[in-house]
């Protein structure tokens, strides 16, 4: 049973057990009872909606701007670990480091101008900077100190290459959108719900009356549109940005 045709059962039985207790509560009602003498239920279900909704809201935004931190906060651990093989190869010959090096402005080069938009777009990584950074890998890896000052850099430098490797690995594993449908479900008809309020408590065509109903609407709308754009760490205006390459490799970003 998928997961829709649940929340669909769930909220059909709920809704079809209130009703009920109503209809059967209601049975017995004088046709000269005056609703306008009963507690103002309308407006405690109208607090209680936009409270909900309210709760909801922020913690989706709380979620997605989560979400957003750790992805640039893994886009920073990358681009320091790059930048510390790049500082701790010195110690290597002259041929060695320069191939190291090499590796590592071209793997960023790539990051930052090919890869990210490719990111952004097909929410995964690319398959020509997992080469890069095998070949990154390889030439770090495979080479045998000879000093023992080379023997003291080795270990240090493997390390670093696999921080990278694991900082490249939750890149891509956030490229993706964070919210699951379900949860778009509910914010949307939340909203819809939320708004539609308005017009039951009556609303008059007063400017005050308007204005507070259109402001209330901006909001919800920017509010969606918050949560949108920060649910795809790589792929929005306000997501994690390449920032940390560029600052600690400045020739990457022409």
């Amino acid at each position: 049973m998928s997961d829709w045709l649940v929340l669909g059962i769930a909220m059909a039985a709920a809704c079809a057990v209130v009703l009920t207790i109503v209809i059967f509560n209601n049975r017995d009602v004088d046709e000269d009872d005056d609703p306008s003498e009963t507690p103002g239920v309308m407006d405690y279900m109208t607090m209680m909606i936009g409270v909900v909704y309210a709760i909801v809201l922020g913690l989706a935004i709380a979620g997605v701007w989560e979400a957003r931190g750790a992805a640039q906060e893994s886009v920073r651990q990358e681009a320091q670990a790059l930048h510390e093989i790049r500082q701790r190869v010195q110690v290597y010959p002259t041929a060695v480091r320069e191939q190291i090096r090499g590796d590592v402005d071209a793997y960023v080069s790539y990051v930052v101008r090919t890869e990210w938009p490719h990111m952004s777009e097909h929410e995964t990584l690319s398959t020509k900077g997992t080469q890069l950074f095998d070949r990154l890998r390889t030439d770090v890896t495979r080479y045998a100190p000879r000093t023992d000052l080379e023997g003291q850099a080795y270990q240090p430098l493997v390390d670093q290459v696999a921080a990278a490797d694991d900082a490249r690995g939750a890149r891509g594993q956030n490229a993706g959108d964070t919210m699951p449908g379900v949860v778009w479900f509910g914010l949307i008809i939340g909203a819809v719900v939320t708004v539609g309020m308005i017009f039951v408590l009556g609303i008059r065509r007063s400017f005050r009356e308007l204005l507070l109903a259109g402001v209330f609407s901006v909001l919800i709308a920017f509010l969606l549109f918050l949560i949108w754009d920060f649910d795809a760490p790589y792929g929005r205006g306000i997501g994690a940005t390449t920032a940390p390459f560029l600052d600690l490799f400045p020739g990457t970003g022409g």
